[in-house]
């Protein structure tokens, strides 16, 4: 076995570490690729702290990561592919969770409840990435501003299909459950954002925002429980 490791041929990486001929296996190499592709993505993350991503340069992010320009062109096609990146893991977690609190219960109260628990919970561990999603939302970047318009379309359609197996639905047509989606998603991106505003550390200035938000939600509910009353 000593043997045997001592028959590979090591040499060194531009950044003096030790590669050994393993690295050319595909295994390896894909692992690589997708630490490289990772490194590129949390550096922009990371640099996007600050700044819109229309401002942002190519060069300062491979520069963040130590690579090339040309290893940028093999992970991304541009700064918008890696924003248009940046959004699904931004948001593509929150489908699953959404699924599953949406089928967790029918109570209202419930919903609302967990609701926003969740979205305190995520804002909390994942603030880089609610803060790039609120800022590129309505920013410069065409491709990433749709983007992120299909992950909330994504979410309103989830919700929809949630709300239309409730017994509070009977009588809704599916446009205006739709609607009804759209206004809760819209609610729910607004109390993400406002939770940025909150210093991590400020308990009562974070349950004083988780209140205000369930207290939205819930004048929302009323108004959904009377839609169907009979006009004067």
């Amino acid at each position: 076995m000593f043997t045997d490791f001592l028959s590979v041929r090591w040499r060194k990486s531009a950044n003096g570490c030790l590669l050994n001929d393993m690295s050319h296996t595909p295994g390896v190499r894909q692992a690589q690729k997708q630490q490289t592709r990772q490194a590129l993505l949390d550096a922009g993350l990371r640099l996007l702290e600050h700044q819109n991503l229309s401002s942002l340069g190519l060069r300062e992010v491979t520069r963040a990561v130590g690579v090339s320009p040309a290893a940028f062109y093999r992970h991304f096609p541009d700064m918008a592919g890696l924003g248009v990146a940046l959004v699904g893991e931004s948001l593509g977690s929150l489908h699953a969770v959404i699924r599953a609190v949406m089928a967790e219960t029918t109570d209202s109260a419930g919903i609302i409840d967990r609701t926003v628990a969740i979205t305190a919970e995520y804002v909390a561990r994942h603030r880089p990435h609610i803060r790039f999603i609120a800022r590129e939302r309505y920013g410069g970047v065409q491709a990433v501003r749709e983007a992120i318009a299909a992950e909330l379309q994504g979410f309103a359609d989830e919700v929809a299909a949630g709300l239309a197996t409730q017994p509070a639905s009977k009588g809704w047509s599916p446009g205006e459950l739709r609607v009804l989606a759209e206004l809760y998603v819209d609610h729910m991106v607004m109390t993400a954002a406002a939770f940025l505003d909150v210093a991590p550390d400020d308990t009562a200035g974070l349950e004083h925002l988780a209140h205000a938000a369930r207290l939205r939600m819930r004048i929302i509910s009323i108004g959904r429980a009377h839609w169907l009353d009979p006009q004067p």
